[in-house]
């Protein structure tokens, strides 16, 4: 995999795994531990989690900034992994407040902001030599796929130590049960029938008494489990930043040279005061139509490409305006795309079943789904072309032992198991590794007949592609009933709750279905855009502008609350419909902008 390729990738991707396992720990249970552990509705626990969201790629442009003024990649990289590891232990201690578990969040944000966009830089800077320039997408993918490989194990994690909890205090895991418990705490609960048949269900000393009882303790164990489970993600942030401190001396270095110039606020006074000028005018008017906090966000990209704009001189501006085009439909594809951890997850919760069978079930543990993955593996190693009789022996093993366990496994699971609606979570970095190779294999095939699509060309295309995965959700959503069909206001003026009855409830292959797609699209637009960035920023601008695309994504996740607000107040298929909308409207836009992009890159 990382022949012809520099050492400093081998680094890169296993500093960048560690950390990505402990991040995607925590993304994959954070809005519904507010929710357990806070009472919060979908709304403002959204709120919370589209600006810890933002502000984990918001912040990278400060990283981006420090870097590039004092060139100490590597430091300041360093510098974010102890940051991160701070906030993660501070996350672990259960019985926290709110606030403070906003300043735990915030902590990491700000680390992330110093590590990720500047390991982004330095990957690139591996690249700059011209022998290596050729292999810079298929480097990015690689890359890629190490976020990815940390991210598919994150889930399984997390649920497994929120699980063992559980259990450890006598219960079993019901998804659906902490907005249950709140809503009984509250007196808000319509149907008090259901949740005692639920309470009895998950108890494991049988009958429930007394439900206020059952009620605080299922919930103090079930939020604690979660803190546990961020525990995890600090460790994983630790070895993270040991694999990066023993082999840093593979990176690059990049320390200003006498004579050297970098970002300066005294080159072109003017451009600071007119960012801010233009970013606070933006901010005004988005406020005016939105919230105050949607319009910093707004204000501050729109303050960003003001600075860099004028900031540019006359020979690097083409590229940069064609880098922040690029910047702006990119926030529309991260606005859908980041839904997976909020909307896509309240489906997966409310709107998937809660049981499958014994075939379904092979994908919803991790020893179930390595089986298959080890089956699958084998297949490929066996009957691929070009393999040596090593590596056919190898393939041989795989697939045998997978498909014992796969099969083993299979007659031993009961007719109906229960899954838990974090594991979708692992479905997208699953499908990223599985299908990294595939197109890497699929591009360097068009290369070599001089017909692979240009990269900003791969990532329009990657656009259309995620109109596709949202279609697939407007279609499993017609004919469920929407979370607003399910509050009743009594006679009093209290909003009383329905849980989502069991006839809306669809077979999990749908949201499969729409990570395989949605996966598939990140394949072509999130790499290759981390590519662009590296192939077309002017070298002074090399960390604010991976920095510039990071807060690009920042946007996007600012707007997820476009989802969470709309959640309760249209139809889901209509929801999804939105998304669909977007993602083809910023397709369109990049393919009219396309001979600028392309001629950006070298490509004619």
């Amino acid at each position: 995999m990382f022949k012809g390729h520099p050492k400093g990738l081998f680094v890169a991707f296993f500093t960048n795994m560690g950390e990505r396992f402990g991040f995607y720990t925590m993304m994959a249970i954070l809005v519904l531990f507010l929710q357990a552990k806070y009472g919060l509705t979908e709304d403002r626990a959204g709120s919370i989690y589209s600006w810890f969201y933002f502000a984990i790629y918001a912040l990278a442009l400060v990283g981006g900034i420090l870097a590039d003024a004092s060139r100490k990649y590597k430091l300041i990289i360093m510098m974010g992994q102890v940051i991160m590891f701070a906030g993660y232990f501070l996350m672990a201690m259960p019985g926290l407040s709110l606030s403070i578990t906003i300043i735990g969040l915030f902590t990491i944000a700000f680390g992330n902001g110093l590590f990720k966009g500047n390991l982004q830089a330095v990957v690139g800077q591996l690249y700059d030599d011209p022998k290596y320039d050729k292999v810079r997408d298929n480097a990015f993918l690689i890359f890629y796929m190490g976020i990815n490989v940390g991210a598919f194990f994150a889930p399984f994690a997390a649920m497994g130590v929120r699980n063992w909890w559980l259990k450890t205090n006598g219960f079993l895991h019901d998804g659906s049960l902490p907005a249950l418990c709140h809503q009984y705490l509250d007196g808000t609960l319509q149907d008090v029938t259901t949740f005692q048949s639920l309470a009895n269900g998950v108890n494991l000393g049988g009958t429930v008494s007394n439900l206020h009882d059952f009620a605080t303790s299922y919930l103090e164990v079930f939020s604690r489990g979660y803190n546990y489970a961020f525990g995890i993600a600090a460790g994983a942030m630790l070895l993270s930043l040991l694999v990066y401190i023993f082999f840093i001396k593979h990176l690059p270095n990049k320390e200003k040279k006498k004579g050297e110039k970098t970002i300066t606020i005294r080159e072109k006074p003017a451009a600071l005061p007119a960012a801010l000028v233009a970013g606070a005018l933006a901010a005004f008017l988005i406020s005016l139509v939105r919230d105050f906090a949607t319009g910093m966000a707004i204000g501050l990209f729109v303050g960003f490409v003001t600075w860099i704009f004028i900031l540019a001189k006359k020979e690097e501006r083409e590229r940069v305006v064609s880098l922040l085009l690029v910047f702006f439909v990119v926030i529309f594809f991260w606005m859908s795309f980041h839904q997976n951890g909020l909307t896509l997850t309240f489906f997966a919760r409310d709107y998937t079943v809660k049981t499958v069978g014994p075939f379904t079930y092979l994908f919803f543990t991790l020893r179930n789904i390595l089986s298959v993955i080890f089956f699958l593996s084998g297949l490929v190693l066996l009957l691929g072309k070009k393999r040596t009789g090593t590596m056919r022996l190898i393939g041989a093993l795989f697939t045998l032992g997978g498909g014992s366990f796969a099969y083993y496994f299979y007659t031993q699971a009961a007719p109906q198991n229960p899954i838990a609606p974090e594991v979708f979570q692992s479905f997208n970095p699953l499908f990223i590794v599985a299908l990294t190779f595939l197109v890497i294999g699929i591009f360097s095939w068009l290369r070599e007949r001089g017909k692979e699509p240009s990269t900003p060309r791969k990532i329009g295309i990657g656009m259309i592609i995620a109109a596709m995965g949202f279609l697939i959700m407007v279609i499993a959503s017609l004919h469920l009933v929407s979370p607003h069909d399910l509050q009743i206001t009594d006679a009093s003026g209290v909003i009383k709750y329905k849980p989502v009855p069991d006839s809306s409830r669809v077979t999990p292959y749908w949201l499969m279905s729409t990570y395989l797609v949605m996966t598939i699209a990140e394949l072509f637009l999130s790499p290759m855009g981390l590519s662009f960035v590296s192939k077309v920023a002017p070298m002074r601008f090399q960390g604010v502008m991976q920095g510039g695309w990071l807060l690009a994504t920042a946007v996007g996740n600012k707007l997820l609350f476009i989802g969470s607000t709309l959640w309760n107040k249209i139809e889901l298929w209509e929801l999804w419909l939105i998304f669909v909308t977007t993602s083809l409207l910023s397709a369109g836009f990049i393919f009219l902008i396309m001979k600028k992009l392309e001629k950006a890159t070298g490509n004619k």
